[in-house]
This record gives C-alpha cells, sequence and structure tokens, in this order.
C-alpha cells in the first residue's frame, strides 16, 4: 500500500434522473470542473469505514476483518480486535469517534459477530480505545439477535448527534417478512443509544411492552448511509431498496419508513412486493433511485474546498461505480452530478478535518478529491 501520483477526472453531470421524483436540472450550476485524485492509501479491498484522528492518521476498516492505522504514509495493522463473523455482506464495517475523543479516546466499531446463542451472525456494536497498535477496554454496547447464517443485510453505520447519543443501523438480515414492521425484534432499523451503551429515557419504545427499547426508526431495509445534517442535526439515513427503490429518509424519532409494506421497488426476480408505494402513518422518502444505484457512505459538503458544492449531499454507488453529487432545496433533490464514473464501487465518502473528500473505492484504496 503506497501513495501514488495525482491524476486528473473530470465531473460528468447526470443528465436525466430514473427516480419518481422530478429533478429541476435547469438550476445554474457549473457542469464541468477539473480536480484531482489523489492516492492515500493503495490497495484496500473494501474499505468500508473512516474515521480521522488527530495529527493527520486515518483508521480504515477492511471488511474482512482488518483495521489500519495510516499515519506519516505508513499503514500499521491494529490488532486484538473483536471475533468478526465474515459471511456475505457481514464483516467488519463502520467506524466512528467519540465526539469528545481527544479527551475520552473512545473508538466505536459496527461489526457481525456469532457471540450469542444460535448458528451465524448478527451486528454488534463495540467501543475501544486505542493503544499503540492494539485496542484496549473493548466493550459491547448492543448486539442484534437472533444469530442467523443469512449472508445478507447488517447495515451498518454509525453517527453521533448533537446530543452526544450514538445512532446506528441494523438491516433486515433477509428477513423482511417479520423484522422491519416488529419493534420487539432487531433487524430493519435505525437505534439511538447512549454513549456507554444506555438507553435514552425519551426513546420511542421504552414503555412499549417487549419492544427493543434502542430502536429509535423502523421499517427499514438495510441503510448503509448515515450522517449528521451540518445546520439542523437531524441523521440522514439512505438504505438499498431491492431492484428499485433505495431510499433517502430524514430519520425522526419512533417513525415508521414502510419497509416492505410500501416500496418503489420489486423483487430481483421482476415479481411485485407489494401494490403500494404510499400508507398513512408510514414514511415517505425525500428521494428515491430506480433503477437501484445500491448507495454506501453518505457526506455533506461543508468545506470551504469545494465552494461550488456547500450544502450538497454526496452517495456513494456500488452497482453503478460512481460519486453522485445531489444538490438540495428544501431537503428535496434538485440536481445531480455524477463523479467518477466507473472507477469502481465506491464503498465510503467522507469529509476529512482538513475539508478534503476522501473516497473508499473497493480493491483500489482511499483517495481524496483535490480542487484545482
Amino acid at each position: 500500500m503506497k501513495k501514488s501520483a495525482l491524476v486528473p477526472y473530470f465531473f460528468v453531470v447526470l443528465l436525466t434522473s430514473s427516480c419518481a421524483q422530478k429533478t429541476d436540472n435547469s438550476l445554474n450550476l457549473p457542469q464541468k470542473a477539473l480536480f484531482t485524485l489523489e492516492s492515500v492509501v493503495d490497495g484496500t479491498r473494501n474499505p468500508w469505514g473512516m474515521a480521522f484522528l488527530p495529527k493527520g492518521a486515518i483508521l480504515i476498516t477492511e471488511k474482512s476483518g482488518k483495521l489500519l492505522l495510516v499515519k506519516s504514509g505508513k499503514v500499521t495493522e491494529i490488532q486484538n480486535l473483536p471475533k468478526i463473523y465474515v459471511r456475505g455482506q457481514g464483516g467488519l464495517m463502520d467506524i466512528e469517534l467519540h465526539p469528545n475523543y481527544r479527551e475520552n479516546g473512545w473508538i466505536y466499531l459496527s461489526y457481525s459477530s456469532n457471540d450469542g446463542s444460535g448458528y451465524g451472525g448478527n451486528t454488534a456494536i463495540m467501543r475501544a480505545k486505542l493503544k499503540g497498535n492494539q485496542l484496549i477496554d473493548k466493550q459491547v454496547l448492543y448486539k442484534g439477535v437472533p444469530n442467523t447464517t443469512r449472508g445478507q443485510h447488517f447495515g451498518s453505520r454509525l453517527e453521533f448527534d448533537n446530543e452526544g447519543f450514538l445512532y446506528f443501523s441494523i438491516g433486515d438480515r433477509g428477513n423482511r417478512e417479520v423484522n422491519p414492521q416488529d419493534i420487539t425484534r432487531d433487524g430493519g432499523k435505525i437505534y439511538r443509544i447512549k454513549d456507554n451503551g444506555g438507553i435514552p429515557e425519551d426513546n420511542p419504545f421504552v414503555n412499549s411492552r417487549g419492544a427493543k427499547t434502542a430502536i429509535f426508526s423502523y421499517g427499514h431495509r438495510n441503510p448503509q448511509g448515515l450522517v449528521k445534517h451540518p445546520i439542523t442535526g437531524k441523521i440522514w439515513e439512505h438504505e438499498h431498496g431491492p431492484r428499485g427503490g433505495d431510499e433517502i429518509n430524514i430519520i425522526e424519532k419512533g417513525k415508521n419508513y414502510g419497509w416492505p409494506v410500501i416500496t418503489y421497488g420489486i423483487n430481483y426476480i421482476g415479481t411485485k412486493i407489494t401494490d403500494e408505494t404510499e400508507r398513512p402513518g408510514m414514511e415517505q422518502p425525500i428521494y428515491q433511485w430506480t433503477p437501484s444505484i445500491a448507495p454506501c457512505g453518505m457526506t455533506f459538503v461543508t468545506s470551504e474546498k469545494y465552494p461550488e458544492w456547500e450544502g450538497n449531499l454526496l452517495v456513494g454507488s456500488l452497482s453503478f461505480q460512481y460519486l453522485e453529487r445531489l444538490v438540495l432545496k428544501n431537503n428535496k433533490v434538485v440536481y445531480r452530478e455524477k463523479l467518477l464514473d466507473g472507477q469502481g464501487r465506491l464503498r465510503n465518502v467522507k469529509q476529512g478535518p482538513d475539508g478534503y473528500i476522501y473516497v473508499g473505492i473497493e480493491g483500489k484504496g482511499i483517495f481524496r478529491l483535490v480542487p484545482k
């Protein structure tokens, strides 16, 4: 793994939208601009998560179960990780620093785990501290149940809100008939916990009999994007639909986002899942992609390094292998632009503390976008 030279790329505009919502592409926006793509780490296979440490170091999760520390161009593999159940879409997933990391040193991980009874695994959330090249003080904060040998829909992303609560996602684990609409079961949910794993007293289902009290919202399929809005502080989420119907949602307390009762998608074999795309008491996405782009990773642009992108949302595409820029107006997508077209399955995108946009591309590595 090494640094490589700068490579020029052009932005490519998406001239049409295949989504149910109509977008306005008549905005006075530049249609071409030049930037360079600088390699930060070369050759990572599936760089799921990134966390930026003080003094320029980066922690990178590999789905295969490796945690890499990149510092001054040197890559070190961190030891003493939890036991990780690598199967299908599961493995070592996201990583996030505590908002007060400089004071307390807590690092948060989401990963698939086979702890507990039953065969297979489910998504777990852990916090730990980094000492040298070792994780220490490991504490499991949440573990989804039951374990299952199904290899799909583990989620999982992590994000802190302005109050210091930790949000995380667990996908429906391939059991759409039961999990997403049942608040007594894990799976198909966005969760909210305290930084030590405790349950906030105002979580929506703390007084509901038999409920998983960490649940914050439900009716989700497989969320692989969570990000805090830089102005409102609300948590935004995107999730994989089936064949069509990938969604962007603003997560609200106790709300039902409909899967699989309502969806804009269909089964992979082309048959219907449901005739309904809306129903009273179920939330509509603020945007949906049909055909599916398989979204993964998401960040808002606030950096002065990209003045034309201020307030825009960046989302990675796995299936179509590009980075999508979405211009928002009143929480609606009004313009889309396609970046890094054909560069590979884009697993993650984050704005770093240095103001640059970083992307993780499967099989290639971590890159940052440097405006010219």
